[in-house]
């Protein structure tokens, strides 16, 4: 069995942090599909920006943007849409047989409006719309400006994947946010079964304490955050508030993790996901690590669901002076000016291409 296919055995769903219209329009989606049992996708500024920088695929549709008067972020937005629609046409199926727990794509909100709730709000419902697929996340983040846009997203019915999450407290604020756009639609009389998911960064934290921490320690603290939200996540479904709202029809906002390829070059490549195997959560890998965990990947036991251990771990980073309060804030800041910087980069990208799709003719 590949190792892919054992962490959909245990209830681990296997996605792709990745996308480039080679990757869709080629074949090579479906074939992870069909062969990794890979059942989404999700995607960010950076990818688009490497994936237009590393082929001249898009040029057709940029000149045809062009001619249409569209620059800046709408022509980088039709650019995207074209690619997800065609991605979540490919995942359709896989929606459709789970009722919508799986199969989804996502398309992020401008990172510039991150700290802007109600730009977000309206940004994120007309992106649902205008990409007009059911099984399309809008990425939002889950920074404090972006939780009543989430709740009210949720709210007027857009799936959404809140993004940059980075601890047991991030989570733990944007479910209520889920919870309480769901709890609306119930008072006013609407289906609650809107889709979400909420992506916890990994990595990231690794590599903020790398060689800050004793060997021991090492690539340890991604891990200890994972377990100890993997647990707030558990108690929450099992709450009685989640009751309620599971017993009138709503869907569970997956737990996901992001941000799992491996930053530590000393460390193993398949790190994250081997760690991290966990029923009802979702693991979205670079195309790198995915092919890697195939190659070589293995999978012992999953994580506790009492996140036995988690608090120990962390205890031991305290000891050591890692105020882990703090340095989620910071990294969730950090996370937000990363995506500006590439949103950015993959504007200044698509204008140079422009010019010179206009030189050429």
């Amino acid at each position: 069995m590949l190792a892919t296919h054992h962490l959909r055995s245990l209830g681990q769903s296997v996605w792709l942090d990745q996308i480039t219209r080679t990757l869709v329009r080629k074949g090579t989606l479906r074939k992870y599909m069909e062969q990794y049992g890979v059942t989404g996708l999700t995607s960010n500024p950076t990818i688009f920006d490497n994936a237009i920088k590393n082929s001249h695929d898009y040029d057709a549709s940029i000149a045809e943007g062009v001619r249409q008067g569209l620059s800046g972020e709408r022509l980088f937005l039709s650019l995207a849409i074209e690619d997800l629609r065609d991605a979540a046409d490919l995942f359709r199926p896989t929606f459709e047989a789970t009722n919508g727990a799986d199969g989804w794509v996502s398309l992020e909100v401008s990172p510039e409006l991150a700290y802007d709730t109600e730009a977000t709000i309206q940004a994120a419902e007309a992106l649902w719309h205008e990409a007009a697929r059911p099984n399309l996340f809008i990425k939002i983040p889950g920074t404090p400006p972006g939780l009543p846009a989430i709740e009210e997203s949720i709210f007027r019915g857009v799936p959404v994947n809140v993004t940059l999450l980075f601890s047991r407290e991030h989570y733990l604020a944007a479910a209520n946010a889920y919870m309480r756009g769901i709890e609306r639609r119930i008072e006013a009389g609407l289906d609650p079964c809107v889709g979400s998911v909420a992506s916890l960064f990994v990595s990231r934290w690794d590599k903020a304490v790398l060689g800050k921490v004793p060997e021991r320690l090492r690539n340890r603290l991604g891990y200890a955050v994972a377990l100890q939200t993997y647990r707030a996540y558990n108690e929450l479904l099992s709450s009685d508030r989640w009751q309620r709202l599971a017993a009138k029809g709503a869907r569970p906002q997956k737990l996901l993790w992001a941000s799992t390829g491996t930053k530590d070059p000393a460390a193993s490549d398949v790190l994250y996901v081997e760690l991290l195997a966990a029923p009802q959560t979702i693991n979205t890998m670079p195309e790198e690590t995915l092919l890697a965990f195939v190659d070589h990947g293995k999978v012992g036991d999953p994580l506790p669901a009492d996140g036995h251990g988690a608090e120990e771990l962390l205890s031991e980073f305290a000891a050591v002076g890692i105020d882990v309060t703090a340095l989620a804030e910071r990294l969730q800041k950090e996370g937000a000016q990363a995506f500006q910087q590439s949103w950015r980069a993959l504007l200044d990208r698509l204008s140079v291409r422009q010019a010179e799709l206009r030189a050429a003719v």
